[in-house]
């Protein structure tokens, strides 16, 4: 921000995201597909680069090679005007081991903070599905001189588990308490059904935050984690705020797509924010130009649509080519859907062949699956269960290149 105070961001993109498997036994959670041509660290990105957050590290570690890869190739800053996006790895600066939390993965990577010498440290998470200009944040939190400010939204209490949960003081700013994935949290005033989830994002004043991580560091009995440890922490001494969400507007945005947010943590939730997307008036607009979600251009041709295949109510991305029928799916660049091949409700990532006469409903399949002609996946569901991954909800995953029998 030229001629305002200086921000660092810091992307936490080292999660191992065990409830996606199979999605992510080849790939670090951030790095997979979404959307047909995005990755999931597109969006944090996005929303820090529109929001003037122009200098920006990505903290890896687990199988990052595709991570590492997308952010070199698509995140090219001006180097003129001093801005990067870069991915750094584990480097083992305190020693012989790797992070043991993400506080640790921030301590053990310091050296990028006095590098920098920012006024303030955005911390933000990798893998959610949002749209968020982060400046409105960073005015609360300077005007209210916080020491740290969260982003919170309001979930059902019956989510509550999966999320660091925010116990709001009387004024609605201050945080009371801060509870990580509790099993039985009071609900909000006026809202017992309801509770406020933590986002994963947080602004720091720089001291506060090293200082934090420090004496965190000291704690053998601290499990090192943002929410879990350093917000808990944080809390306890007075020093949190809370940043409702909803107050968030970005321009471009609609009524129906204002305050979108997943955590596409699990199959269910990764498939069912896919099936947001689809709608004519979808639950989030992929199409928003002024507050756009950037990716890699890929350079692919068109998607075709011959011999008399069609698809409705889905997203075709450039390189498909469509000979059979599509409705409510998600299709990544270069699918090919053979003759009488039906597809329903499904996501198909990269390079994935549906062969003539096959049917898949109701799956996910990662990169250059290959469905033989005449094979059905989400047509029989024993069959399923013995050959494939199956969520709770019913989605039927594949892994990349997994061989489906004819």
């Amino acid at each position: 921000m030229r001629g305002g105070p200086s921000v660092l961001g810091i992307v936490l993109a080292g999660g191992e995201g065990k409830r996606l498997m199979p999605l992510t036994a080849d790939r670090a959670k951030p790095a997979v597909t979404f959307g047909g041509t995005y990755r999931l660290v597109d969006f944090v990105l996005s929303n820090l680069v529109n929001g003037d957050i122009l200098r920006i590290c990505v903290l890896t570690q687990y199988k990052s090679h595709s991570l590492d890869r997308h952010v070199t190739t698509t995140w090219r800053m001006s180097s003129l005007l001093g801005n990067y996006v870069t991915p750094v790895p584990a480097q083992q600066r305190l020693g012989p081991r790797w992070y043991s939390g993400s506080a640790d993965a921030i301590l053990q990577s310091l050296n990028l903070v006095h590098d920098e010498q920012p006024d303030y440290i955005a911390v933000f998470g990798a893998d959610h599905v949002y749209r968020m200009d982060p400046r409105q944040m960073l005015k609360q939190h300077i005007e209210n001189g916080a020491a740290v400010t969260v982003a919170g939204i309001r979930v059902p209490r019956a989510d509550a588990s999966s999320f660091g949960v925010i116990t709001p003081a009387r004024d609605g700013t201050k945080v009371e308490r801060f509870l990580e994935k509790p099993a039985d949290p009071p609900g909000l005033p006026g809202a017992p059904n309801q509770v406020y989830a933590s986002m994963g994002n947080y602004l720091f004043t720089t001291k506060t935050l090293v200082d934090a991580l420090q004496q965190d560091a000291e704690d053998p009995d601290s499990a090192h984690d943002m929410g879990g440890s350093i917000l808990p922490l944080l809390t306890e001494r007075g020093l949190a705020q809370v940043y409702d969400f909803d107050g968030n507007h970005v321009p471009g945005e609609t009524p129906r797509d204002h305050g979108y947010w997943r955590d596409v943590g699990s199959l269910d939730s990764y498939y069912e924010a896919h099936m947001d997307l689809i709608s004519d008036h979808p639950v989030f607009n992929l199409d928003n130009r002024r507050w756009p979600i950037y990716t890699h251009p890929g350079g692919l041709p068109p998607a075709k649509f011959c011999a008399g295949g069609i698809a409705g109510e889905s997203i075709v991305s450039p390189g498909c080519v469509i000979r059979g029928q599509v409705t409510r799916s998600v299709l990544s660049p270069g699918v090919s859907i053979e003759e009488g091949a039906v597809v329903q409700g499904s996501v198909l990532h990269d390079n994935v062949r549906v062969g003539r006469g096959a049917v898949v409903r109701g799956a996910v399949l990662d990169k250059n699956v290959d469905v033989p002609p005449g094979a059905t996946i989400g047509v029989n569901p024993e069959r399923d269960e013995e050959l494939y991954t199956v969520s709770k909800g019913g989605v039927i995953a594949l892994g990349k290149g997994q061989i489906v029998p004819a």
